[in-house]
């Protein structure tokens, strides 16, 4: 079942399932300096949850870049709605994986 969230901006935002193997590819794709950033981890899994903003497709980042283009489409209002939207269990394994 899609899950789809609505942010303060009225943006509709599709959920993805971020699993092990998406986690691994996003490490991948941050390289290993950003992969031990846990601050930039923890951005970058709650951006990569974003399948789609109003039913424009966002990929899943393949790269720093890709992170960064999701941020900033998302910008703080998506960013937060992401938040409260994901199950706090998930966000605490991502903190603590990134520090491993």
């Amino acid at each position: 079942m899609t899950r789809i969230i609505t942010d303060s901006r009225g943006r509709k935002i599709t959920l993805r399932k971020i699993g092990v193997l998406e986690t691994l590819r996003l490490y991948k794709a941050l390289g290993p300096d950003l992969s031990i950033n846990s601050a930039y981890v923890s951005a970058a899994s709650i951006a990569a949850a974003a399948a789609m903003i109003d039913d424009v497709p966002m990929p899943f980042p393949n790269s720093e870049a890709g992170v960064e283009l999701l941020l900033e489409r998302l910008d703080d209002d998506g960013i937060a709605a992401l938040i409260d939207a994901l199950p706090k269990a998930s966000l605490d394994v991502t903190v603590a994986e990134a520090g491993n």
